[in-house]
């Protein structure tokens, strides 16, 4: 790649994109990991609960049809982490066995660019248990290029026309972060937004994403007609823009469109998409509209244009579902590409109650407010919002020193309720370098509640870094003592003893015990 090149490009074939490719491949799932690149929003406990609403209402629909003679295949475009896609299965799979009624069965295929990635799915320990049963692959995907799939765990190829269900396909922080075009609107007339990219000096020194995080952008205005040429297959959404709007610069997803229509090839029944990101679905939004801003998170973002997958696929017979009310952080829209997208009651009941009445977007608006607050939760408030958020991890991390103050004030009862939701975290827990640090947090409650055989179970999933601290083995000490398990509350106070020779707890222990 040449730095500081003096030559235009049109936006989605700007060497940004390559930089964009090259961040993820070199970063791998360090890139979530290392918290760079966001994906607490699109990923947690609550937003997967309401997918898993939608899907499962979808399913339904199906089984009305008398549709089970194949599995619903759900493809996940750039699945990340794995964190969204395990709790949807997660909670999919409790949704059927406790609803016990006739249902299609379902293949979830996580999907992604990168290989290292796969990779670290097919070893995850949360993920396996779905693949052992037959209910979750992988598949390398490019969305720029591929047309069809090939599953790593089964060796199914995935091609033109094979499904004969329509394909269910999710799409988080995904349409914002593949390359897009950039047009400018005004008197009626579009023009291509061309782009020279200006580096660090030391360019050549940088990671991908230093060099992104460096890069500033230049922009030349030239015409572009062959946007309004008859056979230019988006011309009647780009009609739109130059009859109604003006002074106006658009990001046009080009790529997620074609994507979408290749996908859509590889069922005879149509698609359902089920879709979230920063970016409106009102032409209004897109009025007088300044030239994008690269937002820096590793890699980067910009704003998906929800407007034009609408309207595309609205003139090809879709049904389009978005909130009637503004969004705030988390956009999220379900598009039905199905033959008669109305008879599909169940789907469209699951959005309007979980994405329309009170969704994701509303659940981060206000957790967004109570951070500020933590400090000030008392016990039922946060066991409230914590049901809310589905035992959230997160969740419980940043409010467990604040538990632990209330503990003593705290009605014994709730000490059962703060127990169980600790059991249930753990049940749908998706570690990423931070389950020590979790299951500490959850020993000291538990161990402060006095429910010392809960709380030896998880200062066990403990690293280390724990079992060298005096005061962890301590309290490990004191649970096997509690419990009757002498001889390892014993192992624990001799440890602590060589760290600590006087630690007068440790002695005190080892005298109860000579008691015996």
């Amino acid at each position: 790649m040449a730095f500081n090149d003096p030559k235009k490009y049109r936006f989605s074939e700007s060497p940004i994109w390559e930089l964009q490719r090259a961040y993820y491949e070199e970063q791998g799932i360090r890139a979530w990991q290392n918290n760079e690149v966001p994906e607490y929003i699109t990923s947690n406990p609550m937003i997967a609960t309401c997918y898993a609403e939608i899907i499962f209402g979808f399913l339904q629909d199906r089984a009305n049809l008398g549709s089970f003679s194949e599995p619903v295949t759900i493809v996940e475009l750039g699945a990340g982490s794995g964190r969204l896609a395990f709790h949807i299965l997660k909670e999919l799979c409790t949704m059927r066995d406790y609803a016990g009624m006739p249902l299609p069965s379902f293949r979830y295929v996580m999907s992604d660019l990168v290989l290292k990635n796969i990779t670290y799915w097919q070893q995850h320990p949360s993920l396996r248990p779905f693949v052992e049963q037959g209910i979750l692959d992988f598949a390398q995907f490019d969305a720029v290029a591929d047309s069809e799939l090939t599953l790593t765990e089964t060796g199914i190829r995935i091609r033109r026309g094979d499904l004969q269900q329509p394909l269910l396909i999710l799409a988080n922080y995904f349409f914002d972060s593949i390359p897009q075009e950039l047009i400018y609107v005004d008197d009626q007339t579009v023009y291509d937004c061309m782009v020279s990219l200006h580096f660090s000096d030391k360019a050549a020194e940088l990671s991908a994403s230093e060099m992104l995080e460096s890069v500033t952008a230049e922009y030349e205005y030239r015409l572009a007609a062959d946007y309004e040429q008859e056979s230019y297959p988006y011309r009647n959404v780009i009609a739109q823009y130059t009859q109604k709007l003006e002074d106006s610069h658009i990001l046009f997803p080009v790529s997620g469109l074609q994507c979408l229509e290749r996908l859509s090839l590889l069922s005879s029944e149509g698609f359902l998409l089920i879709t979230a990101d920063k970016g409106d679905h009102r032409l209004e939004s897109w009025e007088y509209s300044e030239p994008p801003q690269l937002i820096h998170h590793g890699s980067f973002s910009l704003t998906a244009n929800y407007h034009a997958l609408n309207y595309v696929w609205e003139q090809r017979g879709a049904r389009c579902l978005f909130t009637q009310h503004p969004y705030h952080h988390l956009n999220i829209g379900c598009m039905l590409m199905i033959a008669n997208p109305l008879g599909y009651g169940n789907t469209r009941l699951a959005y309007r109650r979980f994405i329309e009445r009170y969704g994701p977007d509303d659940f981060i608006t206000i957790k967004e407010w109570l951070d500020a607050y933590l400090e000030q939760l008392e016990v039922p408030q946060f066991l409230s919002f914590w049901r809310l958020s589905g035992y959230d991890a997160q969740l419980f991390l940043q409010c467990s020193s604040r538990l632990m103050e209330l503990l003593p004030m705290a009605e014994e009862g709730t000490f059962s309720d703060i127990r169980q939701g600790i059991l249930q975290m753990w049940e749908g827990y998706y570690p990423m370098g931070a389950q020590h640090e979790t299951a500490f947090e959850c020993a000291e409650l538990l161990y402060h509640m006095e429910m010392f055989q809960d709380a030896i179970v998880f200062y066990e999933r403990t690293d280390d870094v724990y079992h060298q601290n005096p005061d962890a083995l301590y309290a490990m000490a004191i649970c096997y003592y509690e419990v009757g398990q002498f001889e390892a509350a014993r192992r624990y106070a001799e440890i602590i003893l060589k760290l600590v020779p006087e630690h007068e707890g440790a002695l005190a222990l080892l005298e109860l015990e000579d008691q015996l």
